[in-house]
């Protein structure tokens, strides 16, 4: 078997709506295409002893055994690599459970579709899924081990803390968007000038001072001092001389720790004598430069959490500990307690597994036993010096014990220090009492305070305390998502995009927008190339001054990596018609049709989607989409539209040479076609069609008609407003017309427009994407050859795989099939062909020039006018002189 192809689809696709993250792998059976699973012998019992828990995969079947049953009656193996490929993830503790195998456009060739939660895990997973079945189909040995524990490192490298997940989780319940920022905690949540960021448990709105101030102890303890906060009496030591004078002044038992630690690093506790001093002295000062020396407060030691300056969650802390039972060893109780499910490395689990690092070691050293030691039955032996639970410690929640004056002071805290998310380390005999009274002490603050002892308590009930971060970061009434409008279809995508985003923005919205040019903030232009994909939506997304989204949706991107975004406000396609057929596996219409079918699927319930009622592979889509439905036609007649618009619906068409909305039995005017320059005094039948959904987008996005109105009016078909899409240059004694029409429908547009317009000969200087099929490159010349009274063929710079002769022998064939008599020269170059056409052009000539780079044709044109403007001027320079 041979892997042709993997993608990693990241947001609504091809394959599924609900499921963002898919592999999907091209795969070739070879030979194994003839031979599925019951025809190869010992297949069905080797892949049993190898992998025995896909018994739980249930297939088509629905029940357990499903899926191996299929494989004992025979099935194909890129069925079998699915299967395989989900297992193995879930063995390494990534929860995967969807999949899909279809055949391709060959026969043998198929895409095996499966999610994934980690990139690296889901491609690993795909291509060990293929060695796997390799191996049992040869019947060689596999250690399939070395797999599970590679995935378990990826998952470990890719996995989110408890605090940041759970942050993620919320956000996710309440239908926020959110996108991994970096390879680390950093996300953002929300869109455009409604997002949030976080890192961790910190916010944007996370005070940089009051972070620096909880990162100094010695600051802390200070202003807390001065507020009235019980504090442990101590001080300050830079060596050890300095240590000794405190320790003479604070006493024993004591506390040492760097002034600027953080999670317990570098603490030890209880310290009852001066070598142990000294070594917790050198301990700390590998955080820290100055170290504190304080009095031990007796007690418990209690996490109290505050967000958005109230309390919301408490828990006793207690340090690793082991307790004897009279007969097993020290190392034997440790393992005994590491070998609870809930335990596991790092924060992979509720809790964390006990180390047997240098502060156990000196923690065994002080009390004079060793790990082969056994202690009393009962006896409870501390491993640790800090109750952190990444060190072992465990948790019991305290939440609905805590006295009222003692979450007073929690309150205060955040305020006087300046944090909107605070973790506050208390050390008392109880929270059931004011501190004050049994002498406790707020030990430290902490900024970033992680979430998982509250999430997960080992007692007691979990506290989601990642509600209150969402509640603070949107509060009610703030929204986190922006306006998006999504275009996609075959032709007339890019000229609606930018139509719509000249409409928002002339009614004063900040606008990003994403075309086949390039990516624009505020009509300023931030990117080059095209920019129709799902990075390109995230781009305009993160951007934090853009308040409303126009996004060109191509089918490339959402074959590729789906779409990039979860949910669309406005979904519009403006039509399905023949071109790039025969690429990534659609090879029809109606496969098309499925694509871009995506967008309007992923409109959300109170939304609209936007369908072109004049084609019947666009109306269809009325059938999947969950959303609020709007039409549009050039036809007043279209019964579609007049079916929709009696049972309340809205709809756009072209009636009477106005652009006219219709709501129900309303219907309103929005202007006279002749009086909106994108469509030629009505001329380009096309550009209609783009401005209906853009109209109706505007007016379902609450735009006044006035404003609609003025919008209209003052977008121009030139070369900044809609490059390449119907510019006319006009020369001296004939007309230039730019265009990027790139398949046969776009084509014929072009000469729909030509018949209303005057000038002769018409000239068309044309080329054919070598990517197309064979038949679209003949119906092209086709198209052009009943529309052109002469034609210069020239090429693409990319000829994507094409040889140039197979490129024109095709283009030829069409045209002479239209028009065996028409003049057609054939000049390769671009740049050349444009120039001699425009130089030996007729007055009273009309060219029409396909572009392939819009902006270098746009320039080449330009450079040709500005010497005839040049010449022009010349010569009227020297008609006045007199002799």
């Amino acid at each position: 078997m041979k892997i042709i192809d993997i993608k990693l689809l990241r947001g609504p696709n091809y394959w599924s709506n609900r499921r963002h993250k898919l592999v999907v792998m091209k795969l070739d059976l070879g030979k194994m295409e003839f031979l599925p699973s019951d025809m190869v012998e010992g297949f069905y019992k080797r892949i049993k002893q190898l992998l025995p828990s896909l018994y739980e995969h249930h297939c088509s079947e629905g029940h357990d055994g499903g899926f191996l049953e299929r494989v004992k009656e025979g099935t194909w193996m890129g069925h079998i690599v699915e299967h395989v490929a989900l297992e193995i993830q879930t063995l390494a503790g990534i929860d995967c459970g969807f999949g899909r195998t279809r055949e391709a456009e060959r026969k043998g060739v198929y895409h095996v579709v499966f999610n994934y939660i980690y990139e690296s895990a889901g491609l690993y997973a795909a291509q060990a899924a293929v060695r796997i079945v390799e191996a049992i189909i040869i019947g060689e040995d596999y250690s399939l081990k070395t797999d599970i524990q590679h995935l378990k490192v990826l998952r470990d490298e890719n996995k989110l803390g408890p605090s940041t997940q759970s942050i993620i989780n919320e956000a996710d319940k309440r239908g926020i968007p959110f996108m991994r920022l970096n390879e680390g905690s950093l996300f953002q949540l929300g869109y455009g000038v409604n997002q949030k960021r976080i890192i961790a448990t910190i916010t944007n709105q996370t005070s940089n001072l009051g972070v620096d101030i909880a990162g100094d102890k010695e600051d802390t303890k200070l202003l807390l001092h001065k507020a009235g906060i019980p504090v442990p009496f101590g001080g300050i030591c830079i060596d050890e001389d300095s240590l000794k004078s405190e320790l003479q002044r604070v006493g024993y038992p004591c506390v040492i720790k760097p002034v600027d630690g953080n999670h317990g690093k570098g603490a030890t506790t209880n310290v009852n004598k001066e070598t142990e001093a000294i070594l917790a002295f050198k301990q700390a000062q590998k955080f820290s430069d100055r170290i504190i020396v304080e009095r031990w407060i007796n007690g418990f030691d209690y996490r109290l959490l505050v967000i958005n300056h109230k309390l919301v969650a408490a828990a006793k802390r207690t340090p690793a500990h082991v307790v004897g039972d009279g007969r097993s060893t020290i190392h034997e109780l440790i393992d005994k307690v590491n070998a609870d499910p809930r335990r596991g490395p790092g924060h992979e689990n509720m809790l964390t597994k006990i180390e047997i690092d240098k502060m156990t070691q000196c923690i065994l050293s002080f009390r004079k036993v060793k790990l082969t030691s056994v202690i009393p039955n009962k006896e409870v032996l501390y491993l640790k010096t800090t109750a952190n639970l990444s060190t072992g410690g465990t948790s019991e929640d305290v939440t609905d014990t805590v006295h009222s004056e003692n979450i007073f002071m929690a309150e205060r805290i955040s305020r006087i220090i300046g944090l909107d998310i605070c973790g506050i380390d208390v050390m008392s005999s109880n929270l059931k009492t004011p501190i004050k009274e049994n002498d406790g002490a707020v030990i430290e603050v902490n900024a970033a305070p992680g979430f998982r002892i509250h999430l997960d308590p080992t007692i007691g009930k979990p506290r989601n305390v990642a509600k209150p971060v969402i509640d603070m970061l949107f509060p009610p009434g703030q929204q986190a998502r922006i306006p998006i409008v999504a275009v996609t279809g075959t032709n007339g995508k890019t000229t609606t995009t930018r139509l719509i985003a000249h409409i928002m923005k002339t009614s004063g919205f900040q606008v990003g927008f994403t075309t086949s040019e390039g990516i624009y903030v505020q009509n300023v232009k931030l990117q080059d190339g095209d920019c129709t994909g799902p990075k390109s939506a995230k781009f305009v997304l993160n951007d934090p001054t853009v308040n409303f989204a126009v996004l060109e949706t191509a089918r490339g991107g959402i074959l590729r990596e789906g779409l990039g975004f979860s949910h669309c406000d406005v979904g519009i396609v403006t039509n399905i018609a023949s071109d790039h057929l025969g690429l990534k596996g659609i090879d029809s219409l109606e496969k098309l049709a499925l694509v871009k079918s995506v967008v309007v699927e992923n409109v959300t319930a109170s939304g609209y989607s936007i369908l072109n009622a004049d084609d019947a592979n666009v109306l269809s889509m009325r059938d999947k989409v969950q959303s609020k439905i709007a039409l549009f036609s050039l036809d007043e007649n279209n019964s579609a539209v007049i079916e929709h618009c009696k049972s309340g619906g809205i709809a756009a068409v072209f009636e009477n040479g106005y652009i006219t909305i219709i709501k129900g039995i309303e219907k309103i005017q929005v202007e006279k076609v002749k009086n909106i320059p994108l469509t030629f005094s009505g001329r380009a039948l096309f550009m209609i069609q783009n401005v209906l959904p853009s109209a109706l987008t505007a007016f379902l996005q609450n735009v006044q008609i006035e404003d609609l109105r003025l919008a209209l009016r003052t977008f121009t078909p030139c070369p900044s407003q809609t490059p390449g899409r119907m510019n006319i240059f006009q020369f001296k004694s004939f007309e230039v017309l730019l265009d990027y029409a790139h398949n046969p429908s776009g084509m014929k547009a072009i000469g729909g427009f030509l018949k209303n317009t005057k000038g002769f000969p018409k000239i068309g200087v044309i080329a054919a994407t070598g990517d197309r099929r064979d038949k679209d490159i003949v119906d092209f010349g086709k198209v052009s050859g009943s529309i052109f009274d002469e034609i210069v063929i020239r090429q693409d710079e990319d000829l994507r795989g094409r040889h140039p002769n197979e490129i024109y022998n095709l283009l030829m064939e069409g045209i002479r099939s239209a028009n065996s008599s028409l003049p057609v020269s054939y000049i390769p170059d671009e740049k050349t062909a444009i120039t001699k056409s425009i130089l030996k052009a007729k007055p009273g000539s009309f060219i029409t020039i396909i572009c392939d780079s819009v902006p270098r044709s746009i320039g080449f044109v330009t450079e040709l006018k500005e010497e005839e403007n040049r010449q022009q001027l010349h010569q009227n320079d020297t008609s006045k002189i007199e002799y």
